[in-house]
């Protein structure tokens, strides 16, 4: 049993963008030379990076749409690999000619 829920996206996004001002404002301030400047700068961006994709998957999160029941006329149903006979003939005549020949139907 968890005693505090999970975080969402957008709590997620609110913590990283404070975390990443705090290495921006060490380099503005405080001024490091050497590596210890370079260190922060890193973490400023990366920090920065996961702020961003934080809040683009709130973005995707809030606006999830929901899925159709069934496909739109004209279109095929999702997972559905079938091809239709023109655009197998189109690829492989004899393929659709052997085919039509194991089902009886006749080309003519």
């Amino acid at each position: 049993m968890r005693l505090l829920p999970k975080p969402d996206a957008r709590l997620k996004a609110v913590a990283a963008a404070l975390a990443a001002v705090a290495p921006l404002v060490a380099l503005v301030v405080w001024r490091p030379q050497g590596i210890l400047a370079v260190v922060l700068a890193l973490l400023c961006v990366l920090l920065g990076m996961v702020a961003g994709v934080a809040v683009t998957a709130a973005r995707q999160a809030g606006g999830a749409e929901a899925v159709a029941a069934y496909p739109p006329p004209g279109q095929p149903a999702p997972g559905s690999h079938a091809v239709d006979a023109d655009t197998l003939e189109a690829l492989d005549s004899q393929a659709v000619r052997d085919i039509r020949a194991v089902n009886g139907v006749s080309d003519r």
